[in-house]
């Protein structure tokens, strides 16, 4: 998923110190690999008769102690003035962007993946920011320019394209990618509002402070889904699938979103961006090698015109979190 929206601190881009710029890129770019390790871990948990309810449930439980654990750890560090001015409707409002932007677009793409490749999961997500401009245009004003149509034209273009390779080098049905893509369109969507209605609450309360509060909400949806749809019974989850999901929690989530943070405040969310384009590339290389997915030239063209349109589109100034 784009996880790395949600986890910026609020440090502006100046210029960086050598040292915070070392570091700072190396945080950046294992980071990112390590993000782009999730789509793998959950093909490989599904691939050992794991569910979407039942990956989704152990990612968030396994990460969910972290998050708690930081947010414990921020209202210590927070002065009195600072926690008088938190109030129960800030922290459900919190909670209702952690449905939209966790839970929600967690599920719609981790069944998405049921049904498409992990390359072409993470390409369809990568396509968020063309939704940003949209609902920016829709919901804030914001003017629809040449640039962002152009960047429309070459992101779906190359969607497009992947998509027919899918239908002819793999054993899916139209049906059943076309099913796989409209899921995960569903979670770039959902994680495009998040983005869009998150921003004044992490101004005023800070990124990690909102990521806990976001996390740790979207955990309890995660509960009450799981506790509708099945009996809570984890003895019965194979120990691979266990290995799986605590790789997905600790390697694909915790662990890189503290990185990502770190990344941030040191050289700043423009540069991180930019570093953080290699995430698809890492995915499809790794998907490739490990889950033997199919790749062709097609498969380049749709990829490379996927980037430029983000490309394009990241060139201008889009109300993300900053």
């Amino acid at each position: 998923m784009p996880e790395l929206q949600g986890l910026v601190t609020s440090r502006s881009d100046s210029e960086p110190q050598a040292s915070d710029w070392t570091v700072g890129v190396v945080f950046a770019v294992v980071g990112t690999f390590l993000f782009a390790l999730k789509s793998i871990f959950i093909k490989l948990a599904y691939l050992e008769g794991a569910t979407v309810d039942e990956v989704l449930l152990l990612r968030m439980l396994l990460a969910a102690p972290f998050y708690l654990g930081m947010l414990i750890y921020l209202r210590r560090k927070s002065t009195q003035a600072n926690h008088s001015s938190i109030r129960l409707s800030h922290v459900l409002k919190m909670m209702a962007l952690g449905f939209m932007g966790y839970y929600l677009a967690s599920y719609l793409d981790l069944a998405g993946l049921v049904y498409i490749t992990a390359q072409l999961e993470r390409l369809t997500l990568f396509t968020y920011p063309t939704m940003i401009a949209i609902l920016a245009w829709l919901f804030l004003g914001e003017a629809i320019t040449r640039m962002i149509i152009i960047s429309l034209i070459f992101c779906y273009l190359g969607l497009w394209i992947m998509y027919g390779q899918e239908i002819i080098h793999t054993d899916l049905t139209s049906n059943d990618v076309t099913k796989g893509v409209l899921l995960v369109l569903g979670s770039a969507l959902s994680y495009s509002i998040y983005v869009i209605f998150a921003k004044p609450m992490i101004q005023k309360f800070g990124s990690r402070f909102f990521t806990s509060i976001a996390m740790l909400g979207s955990t309890i949806f995660v509960i009450i889904h799981f506790c509708i749809q099945h009996r809570l019974e984890f003895f019965q989850i194979s120990s691979k699938v266990w290995i799986y999901a605590i790789l997905l929690a600790f390697v694909s989530t915790v662990i890189p979103s503290f990185m990502i943070a770190e990344a941030i405040s040191r050289i700043g969310a423009a540069r991180t961006s930019i570093l953080g384009t290699a995430g698809p590339v890492f995915t499809i290389i790794l998907a490739v090698f490990i889950i033997d997915e199919p790749f062709t030239i097609y498969h380049a063209v749709g990829i490379l015109l996927v980037m430029v349109g983000v490309a394009c589109i990241s060139s201008k100034k889009l109300p993300a979190v900053k």
